[in-house]
C-alpha cells in the first residue's frame, strides 16, 4: 500500500469525512499532582477518523494528558467525554464498553515478558470477548501478520528487537478493532528507519480502517508525517496555547514557544531540554525493523 504524508492526504481526498459527534471531547480539564497544577483549562475535540497529536516540551504534561484520556487519572477539574459519555461518571458496564473501544500503545510497549507475542495479543480478546480458543488464535495470527510479525507468535519479548516489540504491542492494541487508538511517544527509542515504518503503520490504520488516533509526540519528523491536527501544551503558560495543522503552526506560530518547537531541527531535543538529542538517534541504538 502506498502511504502518503499528511499533507498529501489533504490534497488527495484527505481523512475520512469528519463525524459531527466528536468521539473525544475535553472540557475545561485541569490536571494536578497534589497541589501542583500541570495543565489547566484544556478544551479540545478529537474528530472521528483523524490523527490528532499532543505536542509540547519535556514536562509539559503530554503523557499525563494521555493518562487522563484513557481513564488512568481523574481530572482535578473538568470532564472528558467519549461519544458523549463521561467515563468517570458512567456505570461499570458503560466504562467497560468504552475501554473495549480503546487501544493503547505505551511508550515502552508494556508487553508481558513471561508471555509469548501470541499470548500477549490474546489477552484483550480473552478479557473482552467470548471467542473460543481457535477463533482467538486465528485473530492473533491475523493481527501479528498485519504488523509484519507472521511467524513470531511463539517468541518472547526479550527475543526480538525494540522495533518488533513496538509492532507486537500495536498488534495487541488493535486486537479488539478499537474505534480509538492512543500512542505514547511511539518513536521513542527507535532508529529513524524503524520509527518511519511505525509511522507508516499508524497511517495505514487510519487510512484503511478509519481509526481515530491520538498520538503523544515531540518528534517533528513523525508529527509532520502523520498529524492531521495538533495541540501544543505550553509548560510556562500551563495550558494549551495552539491548535491546528503542523504546517500552519510552523508557518504562523501564535507564540515564540510554538515557533521554537516547530522550527527546531529534527535532531534536536525538546525546547525545554537544551542540548538533548532525539530519542530516535540515541548513540548505539540499532533496533531492528
Amino acid at each position: 500500500m502506498n502511504i502518503s504524508s499528511a499533507r498529501d492526504r489533504k490534497t488527495n481526498g484527505g481523512p475520512p469525512t469528519v463525524d459531527a459527534a466528536a468521539p473525544i471531547e475535553v472540557r475545561g480539564l485541569t490536571m494536578r499532582y497534589g497541589p501542583l497544577v500541570v495543565m489547566e483549562d484544556l478544551n479540545f475535540q478529537v474528530h472521528r477518523g483523524e490523527i490528532f497529536v499532543i505536542m509540547g516540551g519535556s514536562g509539559s504534561g503530554k503523557s499525563t494528558l494521555l493518562k487522563h484520556l484513557i481513564g488512568l487519572k481523574a481530572p482535578a477539574e473538568g470532564s472528558i467525554l467519549f461519544e458523549g459519555e463521561d467515563f468517570l461518571e458512567a456505570d461499570e458496564r458503560t466504562r467497560k464498553g468504552i475501554l473495549r473501544r480503546m487501544g493503547v500503545l505505551y511508550q515502552n510497549g508494556a508487553l508481558w515478558s513471561g508471555l509469548t507475542l501470541a499470548e500477549n495479543v490474546a489477552l484483550p480478546l480473552e478479557e473482552y470477548t467470548e471467542l473460543d480458543a481457535r477463533s482467538v488464535g486465528e485473530m492473533v495470527a491475523l493481527k501479528l501478520a498485519l504488523v509484519g510479525l507472521r511467524g513470531f507468535e511463539a517468541f518472547y519479548p526479550a527475543e526480538i528487537s525494540g522495533g518488533m516489540r513496538k509492532r507486537a504491542a500495536l498488534a495487541r492494541a488493535t486486537a479488539l478493532d478499537p474505534d480509538v487508538l492512543f500512542f505514547d511517544e511511539p518513536s521513542s527509542g527507535l532508529d529513524p528507519i524503524t520509527a518511519s515504518r511505525l509511522d507508516d503503520l499508524i497511517l495505514q490504520l487510519r487510512d484503511s480502517f478509519g481509526t481515530t488516533i491520538v498520538v503523544v509526540s515531540h518528534d517533528l519528523d513523525s508529527i509532520f508525517k502523520i498529524a492531521d491536527r495538533a495541540i501544543f501544551l505550553d509548560i510556562k503558560e500551563k495550558t494549551m496555547t495552539a491548535t491546528g495543522t503542523p504546517q500552519d503552526l510552523r508557518e504562523t506560530p501564535p507564540s515564540d514557544e510554538v515557533r521554537r518547537f516547530m522550527t527546531r531541527s529534527s535532531g534536536e531535543g525538546s525546547p525545554d531540554e537544551p542540548g538533548a538529542s532525539d530519542d530516535r538517534k540515541a548513540p548505539g541504538r540499532r533496533d531492528g525493523p
